[in-house]
């Protein structure tokens, strides 16, 4: 399917939701106001709701331990029927779904500990709950769905049925604009054809939520739509289990669907919503991945302590050599400062007093980058035992750590559920709505000359009100935030930052006005200052309330300095590198590239990749493979 950039864009932007009825703490930052009153003093969880999650995760952990082999799924790259089946009676399934559906209730907070305690003893068996729960059926019709839906499907996802989410086609990945599967009305049902991508959980999913394009028609609103359909349905084959560098025991596959008829009650929401479906889906479903990142820094910080004090180099523990120190350092403190990220946020979803959709996507892109850069710490200070396998380790006589394969199943993170990329842009164009919805028409190239005239009249009166508060705050007063004491500091840079930050997009956005979406280097830069801000005021905030609460408040309180001072020096850098950077010289060099002006540069090596397309043939029509689907019951 063609579809130009500016089609593309509008389907996108027609997916986003477009008002903001709560107030968000991120994208006020972005706007240069620090509204500490919307995280501070930190959100509590009703003593109830805690008593019943920790009972949860007492059970789970005890499954973990006597159930999981996580050493077992690597080799064998299949979780074992047994352990899906001992996490279904243990109600694994339901962890996020209501009790009225048989579920366990758990709230966001403990449903997101839940998925770190199992991950750490297998992240294949994380991911399969997170996809069946974060994104898969479950959350969608929560949201969504009628209450016929809800009353049919999430019992069964709540005990017994895996479901998974498909979304993604061998040529269409953020770019939903180009959708190729359709689901044409015929009578009450509608007929998919179409072949979907990496679908996680598809191997063994019972129920699947089906995103498809429905043709315009009589009767007909059409559009990208979401389905509930049965995973045996007549006509669904699953083509391939795919196999990746990590998570290898994850049931990805290709699924082609081939005249496959769904009843018109398994359409959730609208004709043309699904794509509004998902985006607002993963707005508490991003949490679950940041969530799993901080149970990979918690075993960092575990293996990197106990092993750095048993390996003496030089006459001491390497522990105490600076290069390694300032590793353990920046595990410690990130560990410390991505957990109180993924606590707010969790917190703020389960209360629903605030709109979370920057927090969420922040969370996610800060948890992905940060728990690779802890995992390629960890190898790094474990030297060659760090590169060598766990199974290596063992038959050599040595603890068997799986420092390397922390590494590569922590890589997908920053391609799962949008890519680090994707994410950048996708939280720029939120941080710089307040803008377009004043000024959009002021750069629009198709905007009228009398829209353009109200736009100018309407930025006039917000930039008139707006652009003076930014000048000066409360971070400028040296005893604002003093309840913070020896972070109160940390909170007036974070005031004042966020004020800079916003005088920096303002004057982006004045000097390169429409072309300011093609500078995604620029708006990465500031999605990255702002995900900082938001992990340094979250980890002040949490230090506070552990020292209210005579909770390791000390420890904590170090913790959270070591990271504000290191995130500091990382903000500092971005802001450096907005205006002093080699961006048009590295376009300059692609376009090169791409013209094959260094392709002398390739010469001297063998190319060791199998012939074949780039991108696979996926057009409609009946599957002529054996199908791989193995339900588990």
């Amino acid at each position: 399917m063609t579809v130009t950039e500016r089609e593309a864009r509008e389907v996108a932007e027609a997916a986003r939701e477009q008002d903001w009825r709560k107030p968000s703490f991120a994208k006020e930052l972005f706007l240069g106001r620090f509204r500490l009153d919307l995280v501070h003093p930190h959100p509590e969880p009703d003593p109830e709701v805690v008593q019943r999650g920790e009972d949860y995760l007492a059970k789970l952990r005890t499954f973990c331990e006597s159930s999981i082999d996580g050493a077992l799924i690597e080799r064998e790259s299949r979780i074992p029927d047994e352990v899906v089946n001992g996490l279904k009676d243990l109600g694994a399934l339901g962890m996020k779904i209501s009790t009225e559906y048989g579920g366990m209730g758990l709230s966001q907070v403990y449903y997101n500990k839940a998925l770190a305690l199992v991950s750490s003893a297998s992240p294949a068996v994380g991911a399969l709950l997170s996809a069946h729960q974060s994104i898969g059926v479950p959350q969608p019709l929560k949201l969504f769905g009628t209450q016929a839906q809800r009353d049919v499907f999430l019992p069964r996802c709540a005990t017994t049925d895996i479901s998974a989410f498909l979304l993604t086609e061998p040529d269409v990945g953020s770019d939903p604009a180009r959708l190729a599967t359709t689901a044409v009305p015929d009578g009450d049902d509608y007929v998919l054809d179409g072949v979907k991508l990496w679908t996680t959980n598809g191997v063994v999913a019972d129920l699947l939520v089906v995103m498809a394009r429905v043709p315009k028609s009589e009767g007909h609103r059409g559009g990208i739509s979401a389905f509930v359909v049965e995973g045996g349905s007549e006509g669904i084959t699953v083509e391939n289990r795919n196999a990746f560098m990590g998570l290898r025991g994850i049931e990805n596959g290709v699924t082609r669907f081939h005249r496959v008829r769904v009843p018109g009650a398994n359409l959730i929401g609208k004709e043309g919503d699904g794509l509004r479906i998902a985006l607002t889906t993963l707005n508490t479903g991003r949490l679950s991945l940041p969530a799993t990142c901080v149970g990979a820094g918690k075993w960092c910080l575990k293996i990197a302590r106990e092993w750095t004090g048993a390996r003496v180099q030089w006459g001491k523990p390497v522990a105490e050599h600076e290069a390694v120190g300032a590793k353990m350092s920046f595990i410690a403190a990130t560990t410390f400062a991505l957990e109180a990220v993924v606590d707010l946020s969790s917190q703020m979803a389960d209360e629903d007093r605030n709109d979370i959709r920057i927090e969420a996507a922040l969370a996610k892109l800060l948890g992905s980058e940060m728990a690779w850069r802890m995992a390629d710490d960890l190898v790094q200070i474990r030297g060659g035992r760090g590169y060598e396998t766990a199974e290596s380790l063992a038959a050599r006589g040595e603890r068997g750590v799986p420092a390397e394969q922390l590494l590569r199943d922590m890589r997908i993170n920053r391609i799962f559920e949008g890519s680090t990329e994707i994410m950048h842009l996708l939280i720029a164009r939120e941080a710089v709505d307040a803008h377009l919805s004043v000024a959009g028409d002021l750069i629009a190239p198709d905007a009228s000359l009398s829209d353009k005239r109200r736009a100018a009249l309407a930025a006039g009166g917000f930039y008139a009100r707006w652009l003076p508060k930014l000048v000066a705050g409360p971070g400028q007063l040296p005893h604002s935030y003093g309840e913070f004491g020896a972070l109160a500091p940390h909170l007036r840079y974070v005031e004042r930052t966020a004020r800079k930050l916003a005088r920096s997009t303002f004057y982006a956005m004045s000097r390169w006005q429409g072309r300011m979406e093609t500078k995604q280097n620029f708006l990465a830069r500031i999605v990255d200052i702002g995900a900082e801000l938001f992990a340094m005021s979250a980890a002040c905030v949490r230090a506070e309330r552990m020292r209210r609460d005579g909770e390791n408040g000390r420890a904590a309180r170090q913790l959270a300095d070591a990271f504000c001072r290191q995130s500091r020096l990382r903000v500092e850098e971005s802001f450096d590198r907005l205006w002093d950077n080699t961006d048009d010289l590295d376009r300059s060099v692609v376009e090169g590239i791409l013209a094959g002006t260094y392709t002398w540069l390739e010469e001297g090596v063998l190319d060791a990749s199998t012939d074949g397309p780039w991108i696979a043939e996926a057009a409609p029509g009946p599957s002529g493979k054996q199908s791989v689907r193995r339900p588990l019951r």
